[in-house]
């Protein structure tokens, strides 16, 4: 089975393209370093919740959307390996301050995936 790391994220709709961009340049580093797959999607139907949602998860303000995206890994070793060379990666070695998503409302953790049909 394999092993998922998962990220939810808000992000100003002015810097989707700045965010895509983001996603696409790190999306090779991680298939280099054993990624089977990267996923990353934009806000389409997400409601507002009155006790939890994705929107109150990341705090989410005026003028954002909400990111969903995921990393596959064909195991947890490999993904603990991959990870560890995809952020000493320098290609990686991004400027918090430009970075398009305040990275202080980004939720992430790695799943063992249960089910697999």
């Amino acid at each position: 089975m394999t092993y998922v790391d998962g990220y939810l994220l808000a992000v100003a709709n002015a810097k989707k393209a700045d965010y895509q961009a983001l996603a696409e340049s790190a999306a090779v580093i991680f298939k280099e370093h054993g990624a089977l797959s990267v996923v990353e999607t934009w806000a389409d139907d997400v409601p507002e919740g009155k006790v939890t949602s994705f929107p109150m998860a990341v705090k989410l303000e005026e003028g954002e959307s909400v990111v969903f995206s995921w990393i596959t890994w064909p195991d947890r070793a490999t993904r603990d390996s991959g990870m560890k060379k995809a952020m000493e990666d320098p290609r990686m070695d991004m400027d918090p301050s430009n970075m398009p998503f305040d990275g202080q409302r980004m939720i992430f953790g790695g799943f063992e995936a249960v089910l697999e049909a």
